[in-house]
C-alpha cells in the first residue's frame, strides 16, 4: 500500500535530492528523530492510528481498538528494533511523494526473526527479512487489511 507523503515532507526529500546533485559524493540523507516523526505522522495519517506523545517507550501510537503499534520509517533497506512490540508497522521512502507500507502487523515474529542485538542496543531487520515473514503469515492464514479492508491490520482468513 502507498501513501502520500505532506507536502512539506515531500519539499525535505525534493531537497535532499537536489543537493546531492549540486553536490556530489555527499550524503544528505534525512535520519533519526526527524525520519521517525515523519514516518510517524504518515502512518497515524494514513492507517486511522492515534500518536502517543513523543518518545513513549516501546509504542508510538494505538489503533481504534486500543491496540499498540510500534512505526519505522526509513529510505534504505532495513530498520531496527529496541524491543518487541504488539504491532509493527514499516514505512519506506520510495519517492519524494510517496511512502510504501511495507509491513503492517505482528511485531513478535519480526523481533523473533531480527539480527543480534548491536552496541546501541538495537537489533537489525531487512526489509526483504520483513516481507518474507508476511509472506510466511499470509501462507498460514494471516490476512494483512488495508485501513478500507475492514480496519487496518491483521486478522486470521475465514
Amino acid at each position: 500500500m502507498r501513501v502520500r507523503l505532506p507536502a512539506p515532507v515531500a519539499a525535505i526529500y525534493r531537497a535532499v535530492e537536489e543537493l546531492s546533485v549540486a553536490y556530489p559524493g555527499r550524503k544528505f540523507t534525512p535520519d533519526g528523530h526527524l525520519v521517525g516523526s515523519i514516518g510517524e505522522v504518515v502512518a497515524a495519517e494514513a492507517l486511522g492510528l492515534t500518536l502517543y506523545p513523543s518518545s513513549n517507550p516501546a509504542h508510538d501510537a494505538y489503533d481504534a481498538d486500543g491496540n499498540d503499534v510500534q512505526i519505522k520509517m526509513t529510505a534504505g533497506r532495513s530498520i531496527s528494533l529496541y524491543a518487541d512490540c504488539s504491532r509493527l508497522v514499516v514505512l519506506k521512502v520510495v519517492s519524494p511523494e510517496e511512502a510504501e507500507i511495507v509491513y503492517n502487523g505482528p511485531g513478535a515474529p519480526v523481533w523473533m526473526a531480527a539480527g543480534k542485538m548491536q552496541k546501541n542496543g538495537q537489533r537489525p531487520i531487512t526489509l526483504f527479512k520483513l516481507a518474507t515473514i508476511r509472506q510466511d503469515l499470509e501462507a498460514a492464514g494471516v490476512e494483512f487489511i488495508a485501513e478500507n479492508g475492514g480496519g487496518a491490520g491483521v486478522r486470521l482468513r475465514k
